[in-house]
């Protein structure tokens, strides 16, 4: 896992896609909300974002 993120971090440093980083962050962390809260709690917030 760590070498996965020091692969995807030297490819957005040399390829200069440094914005990329916080998409992801953000991403990763509504990820783990909806893991947090078993998604039932959150299906009606989704629905209205998509």
């Amino acid at each position: 896992m760590l070498a996965i993120l020091r692969e995807l971090w030297a490819f957005m440093r040399e390829r200069k896609k440094l914005w990329l980083f916080p998409l992801l962050v953000v991403l990763v962390l509504s990820g783990g909300l909806l893991v947090a809260v078993q998604g039932s709690a959150l299906a009606p917030f989704i629905y209205t974002i998509f």
